[in-house]
């Protein structure tokens, strides 16, 4: 039975409206001493990340600017989820939209916390088998992708030299390779 005990919020106020995110102010109370203490969050919605793999076991793979690195990444699709929208639908839509591959079954490969000391949401991750190129990339005004197809052979390559680095996309391809693995 482990010591650690849940911290009661007593209270929190919204600091900063972005869009796409929240910035939150909460007021709790330690379980060990009963003090109030103050913790900063972001509150946003649950995100999706989709491994989609062609019939030729390439990995469909995008090319984008990040904002916050200022980088062009190399990363899987993947996006928020719409308010009411099932995770596999998002994920489903993000793929066809950032790269024009239609992902048929999709098979959940769990789901992730972000980084749990400052995000409330969840990261939904799922692996497509035999993708189809049936569009093309349909970005909104605010990004641009460019598709790149690679071997899945090369993916643990690409994860250990670093080209591949965003967590949350590295997080998700090592579970896909551990679950093509088995």
């Amino acid at each position: 039975m482990s010591l650690v005990r849940p911290w009661e919020r007593k209270q929190s106020r919204l600091l900063a409206d972005c869009r796409i995110f929240e910035l939150k102010e909460s007021v709790s109370i330690s379980p060990q001493t009963g003090k109030e203490h103050d913790f900063y969050f972001i509150d946003t919605v649950d995100w999706v990340n989709i491994v989609p793999v062609t019939s030729n076991n390439e990995l469909v793979l995008i090319r984008q600017y990040r904002h916050g690195s200022e980088e062009i990444t190399l990363e899987i699709p993947g996006g928020m989820v719409d308010p009411g929208e099932h995770p596999e639908t998002a994920g489903a839509r993000e793929c066809l939209e950032e790269t024009g591959f239609k992902a048929g079954e999709l098979i959940s490969m769990g789901v992730l916390n972000a980084n749990p000391a400052i995000f409330a949401n969840k990261l939904y991750t799922y692996l497509a088998r035999d993708v189809e190129h049936v569009a093309e990339i349909s970005n909104s005004s605010t990004e641009h992708t460019e598709l790149q197809l690679v071997r899945m052979a090369e993916i643990p390559d690409l994860l250990l030299s670093g080209e591949i680095d965003h967590a949350l996309v590295a997080a998700t391809l090592w579970r896909v390779l551990y679950l093509l693995k088995s």
